[in-house]
């Protein structure tokens, strides 16, 4: 027992930060906590019919003091001291626009209030122009920086958001000198290196968002940056060369910070990363498995060894970067830009007549009202999985496409729209949920084949995230369509879990990521296995899903 060492494991998603304390010799998780970001909550900074998304900076601070004392409090005496090491994982690409001290221009007084000074979102689509722009000039250029990005630079990727919010902003431009993804502030923050000069970059963000390449001495250059955009002058020279891989140590708890937090200036701080690649991490991956995270949106990850990879480039994923998830193996990103976030909107829609109609009823006070209505709409997407289910898949005649929030992979494009056809007089709410599920199961064989399709050999899946643990109805579906089995993660927080990982090896407890994951890895909750007779059936819708798809986007909403 005095010799016990924790870690801590801190995952900020889209709506929520989480935090794990973890036992890293085995594992085992002692507490955890979540804290919802308050302002985002409140919907403030956002317009979602513009397909803006920005965060505050300070919902990031109060959510790592809030989710850190909380789970603290909740261990035995005396664990705090034994904390050695700390990692996050964030989502991404979340960048922001820095001053010279590094600080997020939303902490200024000038900007505490100005969406474009915070950090923008990784679902924020307002870039869509911008990364057209840099699509256009990469393929002209005497290099194609987005060459090992999939060959199509997304708005969802920050040097389209950040050329963006300088263009339309001019008053950022006094104070504006550098730019910080999210995962790379929180380790600076709370160490002491937030110059934008000193700060240690994460491979995973750098590579897969920011077009970083070894080979090609970084970052573009500075002339193709000014050549998209002439604001963005003199931010290469204040960024960065080098990156680093999450094994990384950036450097131990400050005073302040180890104050704040109830933790010691003894505690480790590993470089930051992406949450579907510290998920992965947290899933036990390895070579040839697809590993999905799967919430309001997915991200698959890979990992190949370089003999396996050679000089393959994968066409329209998200990337394929040098230690981007296992340092000293080539890890493979890619995603769809919608998948829990289409199930709740058709939940919204629903739920329209309780929230405009049952409001407005004098018959019950608000308190009342409130909870009728929460309960009630809590208990819609359950329900429909429960009725679609009993659907036979030969009978499931409406037809969806997922492209309700862009499409990120295969080959990114936030100007498609999501479809639905098929729909007759008896079309009822729990068929059109269904086709719903088919449509995101459709987009993740879109995505599986694009990899086999490039000699990318995918041996098992494994799924982590909310919906991989609660929805059987969505997973029976998607092992359907693939015909592969599809293991579940047992960790719940499995993303804060492949964090704590990192945080082991940075503290110097394991020499490697591989250690950590065997050491400290959970195993799986259960496996899906495959309905041959339905994929069978299945392979013939999805041939009308790509045949919609394709018709969606070039003929009837082109322009």
């Amino acid at each position: 027992m005095a010799n016990e060492q924790y870690v801590i494991g801190l995952d900020y998603g889209s709506d929520s930060c989480r935090a794990v304390v973890v036992n890293a010799a085995t594992g085992e998780e002692i507490a955890s906590a979540v804290k919802y970001y308050p302002r985002w909550m409140e919907g403030k900074y956002c317009d979602p019919a513009k397909n803006r998304y920005r965060q505050h900076p300070l919902d990031y601070i109060e959510g790592l003091e809030a989710t850190v004392k909380e789970s603290l409090a909740q261990c035995p005496a005396g664990t705090a001291a034994k904390v050695v090491g700390i990692a996050f994982d964030t989502t991404g690409s979340t960048p922001v626009l820095t001053d010279k001290n590094g600080t997020p221009l939303a902490l200024l007084p000038e900007y505490a209030e100005n969406p474009n000074a915070m950090f923008v979102l990784w679902k924020d689509h307002t870039a869509i122009r911008e990364a057209a722009e840099i699509n256009e000039l990469a393929k002209r250029w005497g290099i194609d920086y987005t060459a090992y990005e999939g060959g199509i630079y997304s708005s969802e990727w920050v040097w389209a958001k950040m050329a963006h919010v300088l263009r339309t902003d001019d008053c950022l431009c006094k104070d504006a000198y550098a730019w910080i993804e999210h995962c790379d502030w929180l380790p600076a923050l709370i160490t002491g290196k937030t110059k934008p000069e000193e700060v240690y970059r994460s491979r995973c963000a750098a590579g897969h968002k920011a077009m970083w390449l070894e080979k090609w001495g970084g970052l573009p250059t500075e002339e193709f940056l000014t050549a998209l955009e002439p604001k963005l002058a003199g931010f290469r020279s204040h960024l960065f060369e080098k990156t680093y891989t999450s094994d990384t140590q950036v450097g131990t708890l400050t005073p302040e910070w180890a104050e704040r937090l109830g933790l010691t200036t003894d505690v480790a701080v590993s470089v930051g990363a992406f949450d579907c690649h510290m998920g992965a991490v947290g899933a036990e991956i390895t070579p040839r498995t697809f590993v999905r995270v799967i919430g309001t949106s997915t991200c698959d990850i890979m990992v190949s060894s370089y003999e396996e990879m050679g000089d393959k480039l994968v066409p329209g994923i998200c990337g394929q970067v040098d230690g981007s998830v296992i340092p000293g193996m080539v890890g493979l990103e890619a995603g769809q830009s919608g998948f829990g976030d289409i199930y709740a909107w058709f939940k919204r829609v629903l739920a329209w007549p309780l929230e405009n109609i049952l409001v407005k009823s004098t018959l019950i006070d608000e308190e009342t009202k409130a909870k009728l209505i929460a309960e009630t709409a809590d208990k819609i997407i359950p329900l429909l999985s429960e009725e679609a289910a009993k659907v036979p898949v030969s009978e499931s005649t409406i037809l969806a496409v997922d492209w309700m929030n862009g499409r990120r992979t295969p080959d990114a494009s936030q100007l498609v729209k999501g479809t639905i056809t098929g729909l007759n007089l008896a079309s009822s709410a729990p068929l059109i949920f269904r086709a719903l599920v088919e449509a995101t199961a459709f987009g993740s064989k879109a995505i599986v084949d694009r990899f086999l399709e490039n000699g990318i050999k995918i041996e098992s899946v494994i799924g982590i995230g909310g919906i991989s643990l609660k929805s059987p109805f969505v997973m029976q579906t998607l092992a359907d369509v693939l015909d592969m089995p599809i293991k579940v993660a047992k960790a719940e927080q499995a993303c804060a879990f492949g964090a704590s990982m990192f945080a082991a090896v940075a503290a110097g407890i394991y020499a490697k990521i591989e250690d950590a994951q065997q050491a400290m890895g959970q195993g799986f909750a259960k496996e899906y296995l495959p309905n041959h007779e339905n994929h069978l059936t299945y392979l013939a819708l999805y041939e009308k899903y790509r045949k919609l798809g394709n018709f969606t986007e070039n003929e009837l909403f082109q322009g």
